[in-house]
């Protein structure tokens, strides 16, 4: 199944349709993870865009909180709308509202991953300098995204067979 879904996508690239990595619906998994790719950015950017703001000019150093939960549900909202209408278009769930609650559970389960790999970077890693935050956020991110991706793609949207 995998091998055909990458076959697929080298044969787009031989062709050079790069359109069809873009445009259409797929079940292809290494397409449905490109584009995976962007929704994750797009989300992430409206995450933190969201969170400078709430915490800039709305609840300042005090509700640091407050900001950066209501900034996750924006990302996750922007997730769902955009990866429901672009990547993935058949659920198992036939319910909305429960198709929503289980992908945003599945997100948090990727916070919490974060969450705990960039303490447990703290926690093992004696120099505690930037750069090493910075290793440690690009590890817990990664990881994270694998989560979401995969996790979402095969509880809430692979095929029932």
């Amino acid at each position: 199944m995998a091998d055909n879904s990458f076959k697929e996508v080298m044969q787009l690239l031989r062709e050079r349709k790069f359109g069809k990595l873009f445009v259409g619906d797929t079940d292809n998994t290494f397409i449905q993870f490109f584009r995976y790719v962007f929704v994750g950015g797009l989300a992430t950017v409206v995450d933190w865009g969201v969170s400078y703001i709430l915490f800039r000019f709305v609840f300042h150093e005090n509700y640091a909180v407050a900001a950066n939960s209501l900034s996750f549900v924006a990302g996750l909202i922007v997730n769902y709308l955009i990866s429901t209408f672009w990547i993935f278009k058949n659920s198992n769930v036939k319910s909305k509202l429960a198709e929503f609650l289980g992908f945003a559970a599945i997100g948090l389960v990727g916070l919490f991953l974060t969450m705990g790999i960039t303490k447990a970077f703290e926690f093992w890693l004696a120099d505690k300098t930037s750069a090493f935050q910075m290793i440690a956020k690009i590890v817990s991110t990664a990881a994270s995204f694998f989560w979401n991706f995969f996790a979402r793609k095969i509880l809430l949207y692979s095929k029932k067979k």
